[in-house]
This record gives structure tokens, C-alpha cells and sequence, in this order.
């Protein structure tokens, strides 16, 4: 039996065919887990006070290595905590203080496929 993972759109952008909303499944599925998880701050959820990346307080600091580093230690500790499905081979965050983006490529498995997962994501500070 293979393992399906499947998750609606949030565009809900109905499909032209059949009317209704799209479905992600598996790789696309995870990567939108993934990447809500990272964009949202703990205490953002009720009944779930510690879900999140809490990454957004980090972005207004100065950039230099040690926010890079506390940036993929966060990231990391999320995936770890709340996205079981996952196995994390890689993160790389690195900061561009010109535009005030963070960028962040994670690279992972999904639990029982062999191929692996590029993830990018551009955080950036909004004002």
C-alpha cells in the first residue's frame, strides 16, 4: 500500500473541471505543511501555543551569521516537533541585508519515498 498525503489548496481556486476545490497530495502536500508551520508564530494558534517556526521576530534583527544560525535552529526544532512525515537532510539560510530577505532551502525525504524534497522559501520583512 502507498502512503498518500493530501491537503487542500488554500488558494481554493476550484478545479475548471470538476468545480471543486484542488487537492495537493504528497510532495506538494508536505511542502505547504512545511511551509505553514515556518510562517507561523507561536501563540498564533489556539490550542496549540508552541506550533509554529516563531520566525517572524527574528527578521528585524540585523543580519550576521548568528541570526542565519538561530533562524535554522527554529526551523529545525519545528519541523522536528510537528511535521513527523519529514526527514530533514539539510537546511541553508542565507540573508540578503540589500532587500531584507532570509532566504531558506530545505532539503528533506517524505517518509517512504526515495526521492528528496527541495523546499525554498524567501522571508522577508513587512512593514
Amino acid at each position: 500500500n502507498e502512503l498518500v498525503f493530501s491537503d487542500i489548496s488554500s488558494t481554493f481556486i476550484p478545479h475548471p473541471v470538476t468545480g471543486k476545490v484542488t487537492v495537493l497530495r504528497n510532495e506538494e502536500a508536505v511542502k505547504r505543511a512545511i511551509r505553514n508551520l515556518i510562517l507561523t508564530d507561536q501563540f498564533e494558534r489556539q490550542y496549540e501555543p508552541l506550533f509554529g517556526g516563531n520566525i517572524r521576530a527574528l527578521l528585524f534583527e540585523n543580519s550576521d551569521p548568528f541570526i542565519e544560525f538561530q533562524v535554522k535552529k527554529q526551523i529545525e526544532t519545528a519541523i522536528k516537533n510537528f511535521e513527523l512525515r519529514v526527514d530533514i537532510q539539510e537546511i541553508a539560510v542565507e540573508s540578503d541585508p540589500d532587500t531584507n530577505n532570509l532566504k531558506v532551502n530545505i532539503f528533506f525525504f517524505i517518509e517512504n519515498q526515495k526521492d528528496p524534497v527541495e523546499l525554498n522559501i524567501n522571508l522577508e520583512r513587512v512593514r
